[in-house]
C-alpha cells in the first residue's frame, strides 16, 4: 500500500499549484455577478456566471477602495484578481483586487498599460517632485469654469487666504478635446508662473475623468515648470495625473486646502513669533545689561583711582587705629607713670623730710639707724629739706618704741 496524505496536505499541495501559475495570479475574468452579498467586516461574497459555469469570488475589505459601485445581482462585470485555494473548504476562489463594469474593462487595461509604460519611464519617481510652496500669492487653476469644483476652490481659497490672488484656465475636462484644453491651459498658466497650479475636476465615471488618464495631459503635468496639485473627482478615485503631479490631492476642496496657506494661522504664527522675539529680546537685553553693570563694578574695584582710594581709606582708618592705640597705650602709661609717682614720692627721703624728718649720717656718711651706731662726742651730719646740720652726740638715751 503507498503512503497516505491528509487532506490538509492534499490541499497544501494543490495550493501551492495555484500559486506558482502566474496566469492565475493576476487574472482577469468577465461574468455575471450572482448571490453578492456585503458581510458586517466589509467583505464582499460572491458568485460570477455564464451560461457554462460559475466561480466563487471574495473581495476583502482592504481592496474595496478601489470599487466605484455598489454591487448588485445581473451585473456584468471585469475582475481582476488571482484563483487560490481557501484550504478549508478544499474549495478554489477567484480574491478580487478590482472590479469594474464591462465596458469599462478597456479602459482600465489601457489605464494599466499606460501607468506601467509612464512608471518604468520615470514619470513618478519622486526624485522629479517639486515640492509645493507654503506661502503661494498666485494659485494658478486648470478646471471647468462652471461646477463645483471651481466654486470649492475659490470658497477656500478666499477663505483661508483673502488675498490670494487666483488664475482660472476655463478648460474642458472631458468629453472630445478634454485632454488637448488640459494640456493648453497647463502650458498657459505655467508662462504666467504662479506659485503652485491646480488641475482637476469633481467626481464622475471612468469615462468622465478619462481625459487625466491621456498620456499628453500626463506629459504636460510632468514638463511643467511650475508644481502642480492634482484634484480629480472623489478620494477614491485614481488617475495618471495623480501618480505625476508633485502632489495629489483627494478632491478640489483639499487641493485648496493644500495649496493655500491659512492667513490667520500665518499672522497668529507671526504674532507668537513677535511675541517670542520681544520677549527673548528683552530677555537678552536685561541680562546684558545686568552683566555690562557687574562688569563696570568690576572695572571700577579694578581701576587704579579706586585702589588708591580704598588704599588710602585704609591708610586712614589704620592711621586713626594706631592714634587711638597710641593715645590709649600713652594713657594707660601715663596713669602707671602717676602711680609709680606717687609710689616714689612716697618712697622718697624729699618726701619725708618735707613732713620734718630729717636723715642722720655718721662721720662714715651711712646713714644711721640705731643709737648703737654712735657713740659720745661723735659728729653727726643731719640733712634737712633745705640744708645739713653738723652736731656732736653729747648724750645717748635708749628708748623701746617696739
Amino acid at each position: 500500500m503507498g503512503q497516505a496524505y491528509t487532506v490538509t496536505e492534499i490541499n497544501q499541495y494543490i495550493k501551492n499549484m495555484f500559486i506558482k501559475d502566474p496566469y492565475l495570479n493576476h487574472i482577469y475574468v468577465k461574468g455575471e455577478v450572482s448571490n453578492c452579498k456585503y458581510h458586517t467586516s466589509g467583505h464582499i461574497y460572491f458568485t460570477l456566471k455564464d451560461n457554462q459555469g460559475q466561480l466563487a469570488c471574495v473581495m476583502f475589505a482592504g481592496q474595496r477602495r478601489g470599487l466605484t459601485f455598489r454591487m448588485e445581482e445581473g451585473q456584468s462585470v471585469i475582475v481582476l484578481g488571482s484563483v487560490s485555494v481557501y484550504e478549508r473548504d478544499g474549495k478554489y476562489q477567484l480574491y478580487a483586487n478590482q472590479i469594474v463594469l464591462d465596458g469599462q474593462g478597456a479602459l482600465y487595461e489601457r489605464f494599466e498599460k499606460l501607468k506601467k509604460d509612464l512608471e518604468a519611464e520615470g514619470l513618478f519617481d519622486k526624485a522629479h517632485k517639486k515640492p509645493i510652496p507654503s506661502y503661494p500669492k498666485r494659485v494658478g487653476i486648470v478646471t471647468a469654469s462652471t461646477g463645483a469644483a471651481i466654486q470649492d476652490i475659490i470658497n477656500i481659497s478666499k477663505r483661508r487666504n483673502p488675498y490670494i490672488q487666483l488664475i482660472l484656465y476655463p478648460a474642458l475636462v472631458q468629453g472630445a478635446g478634454a485632454p488637448e484644453s488640459i494640456v493648453r491651459g497647463i502650458k498657459a498658466l505655467d508662462k504666467l508662473r504662479p506659485d503652485v497650479i491646480i488641475v482637476g475636476r469633481g467626481g464622475g465615471s471612468i469615462e468622465d475623468l478619462w481625459a487625466f488618464n491621456e498620456e499628453i495631459v500626463a506629459r504636460a503635468i510632468y514638463s511643467c515648470n511650475t508644481p502642480i496639485i492634482s484634484a480629480v473627482g472623489h478620494e477614491t478615485d485614481v488617475t495618471i495625473a495623480d501618480y505625476v503631479a508633485d502632489l495629489r490631492a483627494p478632491t478640489p476642496s483639499a487641493a485648496a486646502e493644500l495649496a493655500v496657506n491659512d492667513y490667520i494661522s500665518f499672522m497668529n504664527l507671526l504674532q507668537e513669533y513677535r511675541r517670542r522675539i520681544h520677549k527673548t529680546t528683552m530677555h537678552n537685553v536685561t541680562y546684558h545689561q545686568s552683566r555690562l553693570r557687574e562688569l563696570k563694578l568690576r572695572l571700577l574695584y579694578a581701576s587704579p583711582s579706586y585702589q588708591i582710594k580704598q588704599k588710602r581709606q585704609l591708610l586712614m582708618d589704620m592711621e586713626q587705629r594706631m592714634a587711638y592705640s597710641m593715645n590709649r597705650s600713652l594713657k594707660d602709661t601715663r596713669h602707671k607713670l602717676e602711680l609709680y609717682i606717687t609710689k616714689l614720692e612716697s618712697l622718697s627721703p624729699l618726701t619725708k623730710l618735707k613732713k620734718g624728718y630729717a636723715l642722720v649720717r655718721g662721720e662714715d656718711g651711712m646713714p644711721v639707724q640705731s643709737i648703737k651706731m654712735v657713740a659720745k662726742n661723735d659728729l653727726l651730719r643731719i640733712s634737712l629739706l633745705d640744708g645739713d646740720i653738723v652736731s656732736r652726740v653729747d648724750d645717748i638715751e635708749e628708748h623701746n618704741y617696739l
